[in-house]
């Protein structure tokens, strides 16, 4: 079973029962998914600005149980460096930066609706099911 890496926004459509979530499951089911630890940061703080209270943090510890979550090494600190370096001309989030670079490290395909984030990153593949990619 391969993994892919899916963004903070696929998970987010998950949670909600979104609409969306049902595009991106052909792209997620029969893969072991993962998130990078940026992305459980992003939804920590999501959750805090939220105000959530003890049943969706729950929730949302639960979702995150099923999920490999890749942390940062030396690898993912300089692949974050190289992304940064390359899109320099058109700067790229520190969040987002955070992602593309474990994608990378890790040599993963990553699942996002927002492939415009992660646009002239130099071996990164994207999947998405954005019409306008």
């Amino acid at each position: 079973m391969t993994v892919r890496l899916i963004d903070t926004n696929i998970v987010s459509y998950q949670m909600k029962s979104h609409t969306l979530a049902v595009a991106y499951q052909p792209h997620l089911a029969g893969h072991t998914l993962a998130v990078s630890f940026q992305t459980v940061a992003e939804l920590q703080e999501g959750a805090a600005l939220a105000g959530w209270g003890v049943a969706k943090r729950a929730k949302l510890d639960a979702v995150l149980s099923n999920l490999l979550i890749l942390h940062s090494d030396d690898d993912v600190c300089r692949k974050w460096a190289e992304v940064r370096v390359v899109r320099r001309g058109q700067p790229i989030g520190v969040a987002d930066a955070w992602i593309a670079a474990t994608a990378l490290a890790f040599q993963l395909e990553l699942v996002t609706h927002n492939p415009h984030d992660f646009r002239g990153i130099p071996g990164l593949v994207v999947i998405t099911e954005l019409k306008t990619a």
